[in-house]
């Protein structure tokens, strides 16, 4: 019998690993590496983003704003925190209908950009959201009677009394009962640890991956018992296999913030998919403001040994949709397309070095207005028509995009980016140079080398590049055309060896080459 057992457990625990290291990949196709956030972009808009842009430049998804039906509020004018406040999980939001939804999906797949979505279960809508149908579907509800009949969900399925404070929010983050089982500024706390909960979240997410969708970004984890996130995965179903591998899990990767010193800590969630590295930006955002003494050349060891989590458990970014406003982490150490030169240049260290997987943040301008140091329009939703509804992305004759649109992903410097990383995929990071302050630059085995000046002088060095000879187009100042370029080439000697010079008045002063980029 104890033989038994302990065959038993065994099985259990190498299931639990196969559950949670197939939930840490991102299913990425065509040797494609890279995840884009289209932050609060319409369905109908992404579907042709997909096939006009994002395929012929080899990005490998998209993570889209939650497609959950949400509380509309007027006041003040749409905010896009409203997307983070479901009323229900039909499939119609300010991004567009169940339908839209559905042809998104497809269009995406067919041509292999996958979706994930941002999926919001740990609460619904916040106590004072009233009552009525504000709300994106038009479906009746009462926060204050916590009645959601669309779910449905009543005041039984909320935790009330598992908080222990006396206004029902979170009080004190050192505490991890009150991280987990109190509200989040008020929003209506789910209780996952009912089996009916459990299994109308995974019902939502399941009928979401039956449609097509490649995994899931899952908001506010730490606010989540460990234990009830895993019971709820364990019920997910294989993504479809229209367009993934059979026996395919979806790809998991979670919100915890942790910028070390937390209470709660990524570690309580790696085993159950990938984890968001918020360290990440906040630490290349000091390094290239050269702040608290910080210099480039500090980064021969970015990643793991910055005290980072593991690669395979990371999902790597410069700023999201919280912090690029001063949310979330990182304060006001977070670079943003607001510092597009700087924004430039850490996105391409990000794409060109080999740690965790990447996503680059795709946003709208908003009108800034600073009373002592703190943004009073950060709450501002996209760009609307005078009805409220968010406008289409209109994009330029340059492939720019307009109507207050800031397509970050579409900047000739960050899409070739996404190339190089594609390019060097799988190669090690080698070769290695820096002055020993912020210049600095490296290679990717023989397909990709890439040269930084972060300094007030002018870089003006040969390096061993480890690739074979030849002229290379630059794809930061330009682009390789037919048989020619149209920024800075750079010659290769036979014996890898290349001349980079790099004003520090350049407008981009950084220089990248790959192997695709040859003439």
């Amino acid at each position: 019998e104890r033989k038994g057992k302990g065959l038993e457990l065994l099985f259990i625990l190498i299931t639990l690993l196969g559950l949670s290291l197939t939930q840490h990949n991102p299913h990425f196709k065509h040797g494609r590496t890279t995840i884009v956030h289209l932050f609060e972009w319409r369905w109908s808009d992404i579907a042709a983003e997909c096939e006009r842009f994002l395929a012929p430049k080899g990005f490998g998804g998209v993570q889209i704003s939650p497609p959950n039906e949400h509380i509309v509020l007027d006041q003040p004018w749409r905010p896009w925190w409203q997307r983070y406040q479901p009323v229900s999980y039909n499939l119609c939001s300010t991004s567009g209908s169940e339908e839209e939804f559905i042809d998104m999906v497809i269009r995406c797949n067919n041509v292999g950009v996958n979706i994930y979505v941002d999926a919001v279960i740990n609460h619904m809508c916040g106590s004072g959201g009233g009552e009525g149908n504000h709300s994106s579907c038009g479906s009746w509800f009462s926060a204050s009677n916590k009645n959601f009949p669309s779910v449905p969900y009543s005041a039984w399925d909320f935790n009330v009394n598992k908080c222990r404070t006396s206004s029902g929010d979170i009080e004190n983050y050192g505490d991890i009962f009150q991280v987990r089982d109190c509200r989040l500024v008020s929003l209506l706390d789910l209780n996952l640890e009912k089996d009916y909960v459990r299994g109308k979240v995974a019902e939502y997410m399941n009928k979401l991956i039956d449609l097509g969708v490649a995994g899931f970004r899952v908001d506010a984890c730490k606010h989540m018992w460990p234990g009830d996130l895993e019971n709820v995965y364990g019920r997910l179903q294989n993504l479809n296999t229209t367009w993934f591998p059979r026996d395919s899990k979806p790809f998991i990767f979670q919100e915890v913030i942790d910028l070390g010193g937390e209470a709660i800590s990524y570690t309580d969630y790696v085993h159950l998919g990938r984890v968001t590295e918020f360290k990440y930006g906040a630490k290349l955002g000091k390094v290239f403001r050269k702040w608290d003494e910080e210099k480039l050349f500090y980064t021969r060891t970015w990643g793991e040994g910055w005290s980072f989590m593991s690669d395979g458990n990371a999902v790597v970014f410069v700023d999201n949709h919280d912090n690029q406003r001063g949310h979330g982490a990182g304060g006001s150490s977070i670079i943003t397309f607001w510092d597009s030169r700087l924004y430039k240049m850490a996105v391409g260290y990000m794409l060109a070095h080999p740690y965790g997987v990447t996503r680059v943040m795709s946003s709208y301008r908003w009108n800034r207005n600073f009373v002592n140091g703190k943004d009073q329009n950060d709450w501002m939703g996209p760009p609307s028509n005078t009805n409220g509804s968010t406008k289409s992305v209109s994009v330029n004759p340059d492939q720019t995009c307009g109507d207050g649109w800031v397509c970050e992903h579409r900047w000739r410097q960050i899409t070739n980016m996404v190339i190089f990383r594609n390019v060097v995929n799988g190669q090690p990071q080698i070769n290695w140079w820096d002055n020993q302050s912020n210049q600095v630059a490296f290679g990717r085995g023989d397909r990709g080398f890439i040269v930084f000046n972060n300094d007030d002088w002018t870089l003006n060095v040969t390096l061993n590049t480890g690739m074979s000879g030849g002229t290379y187009c630059d794809v930061i100042s330009g682009q390789k055309e037919g048989n020619t370029c149209t920024g800075k080439q750079i010659l290769v000697s036979h014996d890898g060896n290349a001349h980079f010079k790099i004003s520090n008045l350049d407008e981009d002063p950084f220089v990248a080459i790959h192997a695709e980029s040859k003439i």
